[in-house]
């Protein structure tokens, strides 16, 4: 998956790794149903509902959007505590390389298996990595009963709020 980053983003998005769908058409949170994009537009981080085939847009406002694993798979339960644990110090490699000023791990459990933090909430963390500050989000996959568009709006939203500040 090409990555859509740049040096001193206002926040870098880090999804789980990519579904199938996703990896087959090339384009971050593409999958028909997934709530990333509408989770974005009503949070304002976008003044309209982008395409995951326009996520380069997100650059100009100073977002990116990477992933903690690289291989595609149908769901993220798919991948083992290895894969996962590497890909945080990879994600830790390239905020030290890329400098964003907020990290948001769109996956509570992967941002918890990731970084040994068992009892992570949605939300701002107490710790950073490389001096960035780090923000937890709900997996935004259709597969994710727990939170529903409103909460999504809300939690994106406190997101924005914090970003606005930089």
């Amino acid at each position: 998956m090409p990555e859509v980053i740049a040096s001193g983003l206002r926040v870098l998005f880090v999804g789980i790794n990519p579904g199938l769908y996703t990896a087959a058409v090339g384009h971050h949170f593409a999958r028909p149903g997934n709530r990333f994009w509408p989770a974005l537009h009503k949070a304002g981080f976008t003044a309209r509902l982008l395409s995951p085939f326009e996520e380069k847009e997100l650059l100009r406002d100073g977002y990116g959007i990477t992933n903690l694993v690289a291989r595609a798979t149908a769901t993220a339960a798919e991948l083992d505590v290895d894969e996962i644990v590497r890909g945080g110090r990879r994600i830790a490699a390239k905020v030290r390389r890329y400098r964003p000023a907020i990290v948001a791990f769109v996956g509570v459990g992967a941002y918890r298996t990731a970084f040994d933090r068992p009892r992570a909430e949605p939300g701002p963390q107490r710790e950073t990595i490389e001096g960035a500050a780090v923000w937890v989000l709900p997996n935004p996959s259709g597969l994710n009963a727990h939170y529903q568009p409103k909460d999504f709006a809300r939690i994106f939203g406190a997101l924005k709020a914090a970003a606005d500040k930089i």
